[in-house]
């Protein structure tokens, strides 16, 4: 919807400032590199990425404890042979 929006705002104003034969496919392709970094401010991705990975941050310690043994390659904490 950016890109259209943007395309049309483009091909609009290249008309309106007198330039009959602007082709659309230009104004799209301003439009596409115009928005790239427009979307990035503008849409709300990044307070939807950060709500995902902010149960990442709140993990109990000690399940993070026993992930990071796994990776080690030792047994995890809760789950290590009794010596007996």
């Amino acid at each position: 919807m950016l890109v259209a929006a943007l395309s049309g705002a483009i091909y609009g104003g290249a008309r309106l400032v007198g330039i009959n034969e602007f082709p659309l496919v230009v104004a799209v392709l301003f439009a596409l590199i115009i928005a790239m970094p427009l979307g990035i401010w503008l849409l709300p991705a990044a307070t939807a990425r950060d709500g995902r990975t902010g149960g990442i941050r709140r993990a109990p310690a000690p399940r993070t404890g026993a992930v990071a043994a796994r990776l080690r390659g030792e047994a995890p904490p809760d789950e290590a042979p009794d010596e007996d």
